[in-house]
């Protein structure tokens, strides 16, 4: 399951991350919107790179844009592996992908806590994020489909819903 998780992970996350930069370039042209330079700095700062002022290297943008949203997309195959599928599943794994971003770039100093944003600017990033998860979330689904029902779909398949009577799905030899 893991080796598929992966390469269908990255897949998925890749897609995701087109969606959302066309998304975000589309909604740019509407608002006026500048691009953020936060991942490049972000990713900078994590590497040890020589740090630049002002409008940063797009290869090093787009390396941190497009990387972190290709390896999260290896997690939520994960997810659609295990059985956790369907937009309730997306809906978690947005939670994941604003989170991620907030630990990277809260812990190297480049960014600020998401509460303290400007509400519009809060509001354009969760959108985006969204667009992230429910486009990889799909494509992660379908690809993890290919190979049957997860371990949770099937457990629930036993008796719908969570109860302290039904055990455990017996192991796979």
């Amino acid at each position: 399951m893991m080796k598929r998780a992966l390469w269908q992970g990255l897949l998925a996350g890749t897609t995701g991350v087109l969606a959302m930069t066309l998304g975000e370039k589309a909604e740019q042209r509407l608002t006026g919107r500048p691009d953020s330079h936060v991942p490049a700095r972000t990713l900078e700062r994590l590497t040890g790179m020589r740090e630049h002022s002002g409008r940063q290297p797009v290869p090093v943008n787009l390396a941190m844009h497009a990387g972190q949203g290709a390896l999260l997309g290896v997690l939520r195959s994960v997810m659609a592996h295990a059985g956790l599928r369907g937009p309730w599943s997306s809906g978690k794994f947005a939670v994941v992908r604003v989170t991620s971003d907030q630990i990277l770039e809260n812990a190297t100093g480049v960014g600020a806590p998401p509460q303290t944003w400007p509400r519009r600017e809060l509001a354009v990033d969760l959108l985006h994020k969204t667009v992230y998860a429910f486009v990889t979330g799909a494509v992660a689904d379908a690809l993890a489909a290919r190979s049957g029902p997860g371990p949770g779909q099937r457990h629930a398949a036993m008796r719908p819903g969570r109860h302290s009577d039904v055990g455990p799905l017996p192991r796979r030899r």
